[in-house]
């Protein structure tokens, strides 16, 4: 089945040829524009009969999806580290809600408090539910090598300048990766703890729902974590959750 996302354009046996304005993929709930209308319409993929353009039926998952892309971009990650483009980072943590986990790709230095931001380069599983896209030009449903190929294409420069090598990290990523893929994702935050100190063990959390809570061996937060968290800056909550 192809994937859907905002911008789609659909079929309807009642309506004819609209857009796609909003997907839910949790609910199997979508938003559509018809014609010269100018309220959308909300349709139920399980009941509504909706049709991509060409005819095709669009049917709801019921297998849950993921509500965030953090196991997808771990497999990117990885895959780029193993091709020289070690210097590249994953950084997630939770949105104050704890709804949803957001997400930083970062490069050059292994700076985890003080990151440099690239435009693309970083979003929130709240967003991703709703347009499930990583945003530098990426499809629903993209592959690892087509996630990559995008990212190259979008930000050739931010890329080139995560050549180089890391051993260290790059040996710790892969063990993480191959224990948790496809199904959970880690989080580097300590707000986990009341105390607000960091737990022994890396926080781990399943990307779907119908995933159950990870009960493997504790992993190991990333090389010099602790030390840097020591040495670190007292920051606000403003420094380093984004908006």
């Amino acid at each position: 089945m192809k994937p859907i996302a905002p911008g789609t354009v659909i079929f309807h046996r009642y309506r004819g040829y609209g857009v796609l304005t909003a997907v839910n993929l949790l609910t199997g709930w979508v938003s559509a524009r018809f014609g010269s209308e100018q309220r959308s319409l909300d349709l139920n993929l399980s009941t509504d009969e909706v049709q991509h353009a060409d005819g095709e039926p669009i049917l709801f998952r019921h297998a849950a999806p993921d509500r965030m892309p953090h196991a997808r971009l771990m497999a990117m990650v990885r895959e780029l580290h193993r091709a020289g483009y070690q210097r590249l980072y994953l950084h997630s943590w939770p949105k104050p809600s704890g709804l949803h986990w957001r997400w930083h790709l970062f490069t050059s230095t292994r700076n985890w408090m003080h990151r440099p931001w690239r435009e693309g380069w970083y979003g929130s599983g709240g967003d991703y539910i709703f347009n499930p896209i990583m945003g530098w030009g990426d499809l629903p449903g993209a592959t690892t090598e087509e996630l990559i190929q995008a990212l190259a294409k979008f930000d050739p420069e931010g890329l080139a300048q995560a050549l180089g090598r890391d051993d260290d990290h790059t040996e710790w990523f892969e063990s993480i990766c191959e224990a948790l893929l496809p199904g959970y994702m880690y989080s580097l935050s300590k707000e986990h703890n009341s105390d607000k100190s960091f737990p022994e063990a890396l926080p781990i959390y399943p990307v779907r729902r119908s995933v159950p809570d990870y009960t493997g061996p504790a992993l190991p937060w990333p090389p010099g974590w602790k030390a840097k968290q020591r040495h670190a800056p007292v920051l606000s909550r403003s420094d380093y959750l984004f908006t």
